[in-house]
């Protein structure tokens, strides 16, 4: 028997079961407002919506995994690509172009093409510091240590903060080999 294709995003979104998205926006908004009303402060928030979002992602990669028949990515080109035509899509309905490679091939940016996180959104000045959607990359950051990659992913851009485009920089410090709890010889 062949073996199963990977699924397209699109395939996988079309079957997917979803949330109406303003629902899932304006739910969105009002943890993060009631994150800066309990914190106070934006960089404490930043790091709560990263923490939520890695947590997320430690979880949200084993549905990723068995809805979308992807096998083990051959390295972390082919990672960044999946996460930003495949998972994106499935979770989000938005894909991303990957781009900004470094030398090494350990570091590479994904611009979004859309963002359903910051429809009706406007930051007030006293936010300013806020990185809105930074749940992001704490889902991405938990995702891929699941899968045995150790990462930063941080913001480069937001059109929130007045930049013409949504950049997370994704960066690989380290692949971590794969243990198994317990021996084959024993």
């Amino acid at each position: 028997m062949a073996p199963v294709a990977p699924r397209s995003g699109d395939a996988i979104f079309a079957n997917v079961e979803r949330v109406n998205a303003e629902l899932f926006t304006l739910t969105y908004g009002a943890i993060v407002r009631q994150l800066l009303t309990d914190l106070e402060e934006v960089e404490e928030v930043n790091k709560q919506l990263d923490q939520m979002g890695y947590n997320i992602g430690i979880r949200l990669i084993d549905e990723f995994l068995a809805k979308s028949n992807v096998s083990s990515c051959v390295d972390f080109r082919e990672t960044a690509e999946v996460i930003a035509k495949v998972g994106l899509k499935m979770f989000l309905g938005v894909t991303a172009s990957v781009t900004n490679w470094d030398a090494d091939g350990t570091c590479c940016s994904l611009i979004l093409e859309d963002n359903p996180l910051v429809d009706f959104v406007e930051l007030p000045d006293t936010c300013q510091g806020l990185y809105y959607c930074n749940i992001l990359s704490g889902v991405i950051r938990g995702a891929l240590e699941m899968v045995s990659m150790k990462t930063e992913v941080t913001w480069v851009r937001d059109m929130l903060r007045g930049d013409d485009a949504f950049e997370l920089q994704v960066k690989l410090l380290k692949q971590v080999p794969e243990e198994y709890p317990y021996k084959d010889d024993e």
